[in-house]
């Protein structure tokens, strides 16, 4: 969760290089000729867009609404691709996708023992990796996945991330993984934990599975509609209705809010926070939260804390962005 602490390692990223261990999420590999038709048919962002070399937020619809998941989809090559799963999902999405993949000549392989997963995060990412590759990252753009030599190791790079911040994701043999931890720590990155990768994401505006989404929260909910493209896929009919509830950002003075706690308009409940922090960047707390509809464009909440109402101002989502 924490080395030198949350602030601390919320800091480094925001202004230097930090790296974060996220070995835990999960890798399928989806194989064969039908291979783009399954990933079409499961998801609902257009991953016929994709070329090899290129990645892609994705969303896995429910079949009665809601998501399994939010995903990234890397294209390795033709009719392959690697797909990154929720670590907390990886049992479920596997179910989900294999039930599905029968009527489609594609073939799925569980890879998420086989992969370590480091994510460098950072201003100075690109700088402090430089020197120590092979490949020139200053041409590779956003969502850019391609092979390198990366401290004499064969890694895969992903210019991915979920801070806010420029940076890459190291795909790497599991037995490799700890060993280029060391090397990225001796170069100057700053080991960071996932409770500041909590609060930088939650800064970016990017929501969280089991927070700002899950099997029964519409996913249109958030600002995240251009990830619904216009084309049949599981659950189409459902995640084209209206949503009853919306996303929104709040700024709180002092009291810092957590997932759970009931915001208000006028005494009367209208919503819930779904994630909450106290921001490092701005030194005050923050929080997303779902509110009825009718009410998301006011500009003034409260948020009750251990039975007491705290004012909150509607803010703009993303919280930061550099």
């Amino acid at each position: 969760m924490q080395y030198a602490g949350v602030k601390a390692e919320h800091d480094a990223v925001r202004n230097a290089a930090g790296v974060f261990d996220v070995s835990h999420m999960g890798e399928f590999r989806v194989q064969g000729s039908g291979a783009l038709a399954f990933l079409q048919h499961v998801t609902t962002n257009d991953v016929s867009k994709l070329k090899p070399g290129r990645a892609q937020y994705n969303w896995l619809p429910g079949v009665s609404g809601g998501l399994v998941d939010d995903i990234y989809i890397y294209m390795v090559a033709p009719d392959e691709y690697l797909t990154v799963v929720n670590a907390s999902n990886i049992a479920k999405d596997w179910a989900h996708l294999s039930a599905h993949a029968g009527e489609f000549d594609v073939t799925l392989t569980d890879e998420s023992d086989r992969w370590g997963l480091l994510a460098v995060q950072g201003p100075q990412t690109e700088s402090l990796l430089q020197p120590h590759t092979d490949t020139d990252l200053s041409s590779r753009k956003k969502n850019a996945f391609f092979p390198a030599r990366l401290f004499g190791f064969d890694v895969m790079l992903a210019r991915t991330g979920y801070t806010g911040e420029d940076g890459f994701e190291v795909f790497t043999d599991a037995s490799e993984a700890e060993t280029i931890w060391d090397k990225l720590l001796a170069v100057g990155f700053t080991p960071a934990g996932l409770g500041a990768r909590d609060t930088l994401r939650l800064e970016a505006g990017f929501p969280l599975y089991g927070h700002e989404f899950s099997d029964t929260i519409h996913p249109l909910s958030s600002t995240y509609s251009w990830v619904v493209k216009d084309k049949t896929h599981i659950g189409h009919e459902h995640i084209r209705t209206a949503p009853t509830q919306t996303l929104i950002g709040l700024k709180l003075d002092r009291v810092p809010v957590r997932e759970g706690y009931p915001v208000k308009v006028g005494g009367e409940v209208v919503g819930h926070v779904t994630s909450g922090t106290s921001s490092p960047t701005f030194g005050h707390p923050i929080a997303m939260a779902l509110v009825n509809a009718e009410h998301a464009t006011l500009d003034i909440f409260d948020v009750e804390v251990r039975g007491k109402d705290h004012p909150a101002t509607r803010v703009q989502l993303p919280f930061y962005k550099r």
